[in-house]
């Protein structure tokens, strides 16, 4: 096919959810416009926008509840379309829309295997690994430089909102995730934290503000900070990227942490790195700590725990976290 010709087709790239799955199809993006030259579109949930919205190599982004947007779609008249979603509901979105359609193997029948019978076979495959086979067939290949995240040049936070001069070391510690049984217990961060000298911002959505309160309030420290709540996607992208270190669970704002190679401390319970879903080309000193309860995931979404009414993330070593903390601090 002539260059000058295939610069002209236009690709649609289905994702609807949830931040951290969209952030990790970045490198598809990217790669699609790098090597292929494609005009890449975008069909996400509007919720979810923020996650994309500054991507440059994103040329029109649709949004799922739009009204009449199957309609919108078909005149567009795509050459190609790239479903990473991959549900019923991408199913119904993607038919009509082009000749030529590629759909993404979310391995569900490995993923069942793995959490129901401990039985590994996606062998440490990663989503992202996926996503590129599913782009193979048009000649497009990983790149090797990981995920995106853009923010806007120039862009700051108000003075009003930052407790610290952000120039200075810190530590970031993302505290939310989807589902409680992924999320670090208090008790944990609040033990660790005690033993820190250097300032905290706490991460996380307005449903972990009181998490958030009461971390500060428990640690007696004047070098934590709650910021849950207080902040939007960016804002929180722009202290993560600034930051020394992060402290995550397995959340959207660690697949962010990723996309700016930062050194990550993640933590593991009820799902687990084996599902594909690690911190993906983050700083190679980046460290996963996981639940000694159970080698398997619990379940595919860390909604479920085979063994803890609370989650299995609670049996974490919160002396291996410090451990790995000040080892992490130590090096450069």
């Amino acid at each position: 096919m002539d260059p000058l010709e295939k610069k002209m087709q236009t690709i649609l790239i289905i994702r609807f959810s949830s931040i951290g799955d969209v952030v990790l199809t970045s490198p598809v993006v990217r790669a699609l416009k790098q090597q292929g030259g494609y005009c890449i579109h975008y069909l996400v949930k509007k919720k979810f926008k923020n996650a994309i919205e500054n991507n440059p190599f994103i040329d029109q982004i649709f949004y799922l509840e739009d009204a009449g947007i199957k309609d919108v779609l078909l005149k567009e008249r795509y050459d190609i379309t790239v479903d990473l979603q991959n549900n019923l509901k991408s199913f119904k979105m993607r038919q009509g829309l082009s000749k030529t359609t590629l759909i993404v193997n979310k391995e569900n029948l490995k993923k069942t295997l793995l959490v129901r019978a401990g039985i590994d076979l996606l062998k440490g495959e990663h989503i992202v690994a996926r996503y590129f086979k599913t782009v193979k067939k048009i000649g497009i290949k990983d790149d090797g430089n990981g995920l995106d995240f853009f923010i806007p040049e120039g862009f700051k936070i108000t003075s009003c909102k930052l407790p610290i001069d952000l120039s200075n070391p810190y530590l970031a510690w993302v505290i939310g995730a989807s589902y409680p049984k992924k999320m670090l217990p208090l008790n944990h961060i609040i033990e660790v934290c005690k033993g820190l000298n250097v300032p905290i911002l706490v991460l996380g959505g307005s449903m972990d503000k009181n998490n958030g309160d009461e971390i500060v309030r428990s640690s007696k420290g004047s070098n934590l900070y709650n910021l849950c709540g207080q902040l939007s996607l960016e804002e929180s992208s722009y202290v993560l990227k600034r930051s020394a270190l992060v402290l995550s669970n397995d959340t959207g704002l660690m697949h962010i942490a990723a996309a700016f190679h930062k050194k990550i401390i993640s933590f593991w319970g009820c799902t687990k790195p084996s599902l594909g879903m690690s911190p993906y080309r983050a700083d190679e000193k980046s460290v996963m700590l996981l639940s000694p309860t159970n080698k398997e995931p619990c379940s595919k979404l860390g909604n479920r725990c085979k063994s803890s009414k609370n989650g299995c993330i609670g049996d974490l070593d919160t002396g291996k976290i410090t451990a790995s903390l000040n080892d992490l601090l130590k090096t450069k």
